[in-house]
C-alpha cells in the first residue's frame, strides 16, 4: 500500500532499525520505545489487522515470533519478562492500520507501561457465558465454508 508507513519500511523506502528480516516478515525498533528495545514485528504483506490473516500468513508471522522474543528477552540482563501484545482495530489503540506485533521487554513492575484486567466475574451469569460462547462457537462454524 503506498501510503502505509510500514509497508515503506518494509521495502526499504523508510530507514528503520531493522533486527530482523526475511521474505514474510520485518522486525524493528519502535520509534517510541516505550521500555528499552520495544520492537515490531510486522508482516511484508499489507494487512490492517489479525481478522485479514489467513492461516498460511498466521504461520508466515507466528512462527517467526519465538526467535525474535528469545533476542530482545536476552539482549539485556535486566529484562525479566515480556509483552506481546497485538492492537487490532482503533478502539483497540491501533494508530497504524498495518498488522503489527509490539515486543515490550519488562524491566520492573514499575517500568514505563502498563496494562489493566479489570474483573468483571460477577456481571456475567452463567446462562450469559453460555450464550456467549455459543454464539463465538456459531461464528466459528460459520467460517468452515
Amino acid at each position: 500500500m503506498s501510503d502505509c508507513v510500514f509497508c515503506k519500511i518494509a521495502e526499504g523506502e523508510i530507514p528503520s532499525r531493522k533486527i530482523y528480516e526475511d521474505e514474510h516478515v520485518v522486525a524493528f525498533l519502535d520509534l517510541s520505545q516505550v521500555t528499552p528495545g520495544h520492537t515490531l514485528v510486522i508482516p511484508k504483506k499489507h494487512v490492517p489487522n489479525i481478522m485479514e490473516y489467513n492461516e498460511t500468513l498466521a504461520a508466515d508471522v507466528f512462527s517467526r515470533l519465538p526467535k525474535i522474543s528469545q533476542a530482545v528477552r536476552s539482549f539485556h540482563p535486566d529484562i525479566k519478562g515480556l509483552n506481546v501484545l497485538m492492537n487490532n482495530g482503533e478502539v483497540a489503540s491501533q494508530t497504524v492500520f498495518h498488522s503489527h506485533i509490539h515486543l515490550l521487554p519488562r524491566y520492573t513492575k514499575d517500568d514505563d507501561f502498563g496494562l489493566k484486567w479489570a474483573d468483571n466475574s460477577e456481571k456475567y451469569t452463567d446462562n450469559d457465558l453460555d450464550r456467549i460462547q455459543q454464539d463465538i462457537k456459531q461464528a466459528l462454524e460459520g467460517q468452515r465454508s
